[in-house]
C-alpha cells in the first residue's frame, strides 16, 4: 500500500497560505484542493468540513504559540511571558491572524469532532496551569485575585494591544512592548502596595 500523496500538514499549509493571501473567507474546500492539485475527496477523507479544518488549524496554531509562553514561565521570566504575544505575532503574522477566527469557548458547543474538542479542552487546562504558574512567579501565591491579575497580564493585555495591528495586517510597533512593560510594573506595584509587600 503506497503512502498518501497529501498529508494533513499539506492541507493546513495550503489553508494558511490562502488565508494569508486573500483572508480566511477565501479558504474553501475548492480553493484548498486547487492549490494542492488534490481531488476534493482527498480533503473529505481527512476533514469533515472547511470549518473543522480551520478549527484544527486554529488549535495547532494556539499550541505552537503556547510553547513560547511555557518556555518563558519555566525559565522563571513572567515579564517575558507577557511580552511573548507581540514577539510571536511579529514572527508569525499569518498564523496570528488566524487566531482571531475563534475563541476556545467556541468549541464547547456545536458539532465539532471529539478529538478537536478534546484538544481544545487540553489547551484550556494547560492555560489554567500557566496562569497559576504566572501568579506564583509574580505574586508568590495563586489565589483568585492573583489569578485574575495574571489573566490580565498574561493574556488580556497583550492580546488587546496587538489585535488592532493584526486587523490592519501590520506588525505591532515597539510601543506595544513598552505599554505591556509599564502596565505589568504598575499592576505589580499596586499589588505590593495593597498587600503590604515590599
Amino acid at each position: 500500500m503506497g503512502h498518501p500523496k497529501f498529508t494533513d500538514a499539506d492541507f493546513f499549509d495550503a489553508a494558511l497560505a490562502i488565508a494569508a493571501e486573500r483572508g480566511p473567507l477565501a479558504v474553501t474546500v475548492g480553493s484548498i484542493a486547487e492549490r494542492l492539485g488534490a481531488p476534493t475527496g482527498s480533503f473529505y477523507h481527512r476533514f469533515a468540513s472547511r470549518d473543522v479544518l480551520l478549527g484544527e488549524l486554529w488549535l495547532r496554531t494556539v499550541l505552537n504559540f503556547q510553547r513560547g509562553v511555557a518556555a518563558a514561565l519555566d525559565a522563571g521570566d513572567a515579564l517575558r511571558a507577557s511580552l511573548h504575544t507581540p514577539a510571536w505575532v511579529r514572527d508569525h503574522p499569518d498564523e496570528a491572524r488566524l487566531l482571531l477566527l475563534h475563541h476556545r469557548d467556541d468549541f464547547v458547543q456545536g458539532e465539532w469532532p471529539a478529538p478537536l474538542r478534546g484538544g481544545v479542552a487540553e489547551h484550556t487546562r494547560r492555560g489554567e496551569e500557566r496562569l497559576r504558574q504566572f501568579a506564583e512567579l509574580v505574586f508568590d501565591r495563586a489565589g483568585p485575585d492573583e489569578i485574575r491579575r495574571s489573566q490580565f497580564l498574561l493574556a488580556e493585555l497583550p492580546v488587546s494591544v496587538v489585535r488592532q495591528h493584526l486587523r490592519r495586517r501590520e506588525p505591532p510597533p515597539p510601543i506595544v512592548d513598552e505599554l505591556i512593560r509599564v502596565t505589568y510594573r504598575a499592576v505589580l506595584d499596586d499589588y505590593r502596595a495593597s498587600s503590604g509587600v515590599e
